[in-house]
């Protein structure tokens, strides 16, 4: 049984759920969110919850039935509260600056890095070395952030670069002369 797919997801207030087929639409204060899911798994929505269950215990349909309640918690927590994730630049001069839906950065390239910022996310700049990405889909902030970071990833010797907040740089040794 899968330990993940058997709890229900709660439905706060002020979120609308509908399901139509295979396809959930999830509607909150933050916005509205739109999923196909899998056919064979079985959803339910009652009074305060939704309930997702599946045919059998196949291989297959053990691995989908967590995903989907997974899939569908995301939804319903991003549009009630959201979705964000920190980043932050180390080094010398490495700064970052938005304006309008471009995200500039300068990282120690010959070359400012322009980013055009995905539609559905919210970008915030903080003394010019923090970043705060937000938004009401999960898989879209992750990229995102992850996006931002493969510009100039953090290297080990320096720390230099850009990282997450919570992300720990395991430092080396440099050479000993």
């Amino acid at each position: 049984m899968s330990r993940i797919g058997k709890l229900p997801v709660a439905i706060p207030s002020g979120v609308k759920v509908s399901l139509s087929g295979n396809e959930i639409s999830v509607q909150g204060a933050k916005g509205t969110l739109k999923q196909s899911l899998p056919e064979r798994i079985n959803i339910a929505v009652e009074a305060e919850k939704i309930v997702v269950s599946r045919p059998s215990d196949s291989k297959q349909d053990l691995a989908l039935h967590g995903l989907t309640r997974a899939l569908i918690n995301n939804m319903v927590v991003g549009v009630s509260q959201g979705f964000t994730r920190e980043l932050e630049i180390n080094g010398i001069g490495y700064r970052a600056e938005i304006s309008g839906s471009k995200l500039t950065m300068t990282l120690g390239y010959s070359h400012p890095i322009v980013y055009e910022v995905p539609k559905g996310i919210e970008i915030e700049v903080n003394k010019q070395t923090r970043m705060i990405v937000k938004g009401i889909d999960k898989q879209l902030v992750g990229s995102t952030a992850a996006k931002i970071r493969s510009f100039r990833k953090p290297e080990p010797y320096k720390g230099k670069g850009i990282k997450y907040a919570e992300e720990r740089i395991l430092r080396k040794a440099g050479k000993t002369g």
